[in-house]
């Protein structure tokens, strides 16, 4: 099915911008499809945004667009505030931690990667121990960086009317908790194999 695009002006202030817009797998688009485009060209927030296409707020985000009658050429308006300077700064150290974040993460994908191929048998068994202890040093490394990155989030003083920060902040705090979650079932997986080797071991030694 081809994809359906749909372009439309919206006015904010004495601007006014020209949104095209492409529905998701063949779908036709939505609010929440206008609702981005619109923060991406004006710099308010979605949850700070108010669309109005006549005289009508359009709330619901998951609503298609041509259900509120909007079509090709329609003319919208948009309401809201821009984040502060101070907000967008913070923001902005929030999206570095993120990319820490996401570094460290892809360092314990790796080290998991390399778990399940030391279980697939992909190393001689008498490698298989001096392997397992390199990989569990790299997980208690990817563990205490996420936790030095929990720090430097908790450090972090977000006031209380900087909605975008606090959401962004909780997200980052969940996400880092699900990494540490894993880090202990990847080392978990670690001991378990280091052990099942070394019984192996003995077994063969009696």
């Amino acid at each position: 099915m081809a994809e359906q695009t749909l372009t439309v002006t919206v006015a904010y202030g004495s601007t006014k911008h020209s949104i095209a817009l492409t529905g998701q797998d063949g779908n036709e688009p939505t609010v929440k499809d206008l609702s981005e485009a619109l923060a991406q060209a004006t710099g308010v927030p979605s949850p700070s945004q108010k669309i109005i296409f006549k005289g009508k707020s359009l709330k619901d985000m998951e609503d298609s667009l041509s259900g509120f009658g909007v079509k090709q050429g329609c003319k919208l308006m948009m309401i809201g505030k821009r984040n502060s300077p101070e907000e967008e700064a913070e923001l902005k150290k929030l999206k570095e931690i993120e990319k820490s974040v996401e570094q460290t993460a892809k360092k314990l994908e790796k080290v998991d990667g390399e778990l399940r191929g030391l279980k697939n048998g992909f190393l001689a068994k008498d490698l298989q121990a001096e392997a397992l202890s390199k990989l569990d040093h790299k997980v208690k490394v990817a563990a205490e960086q996420f936790m030095k990155i929990l720090e430097q989030i908790d450090s972090l003083n977000v006031p209380e009317n900087f909605s975008d920060c606090r959401i962004k902040k909780k997200g980052l705090v969940k996400m880092v908790q699900d990494f540490l979650a894993q880090c202990d079932k990847v080392e978990a997986g670690i001991s378990d194999h280091l052990a099942k080797i070394q019984s192996k071991n003995l077994a063969l030694a009696e």
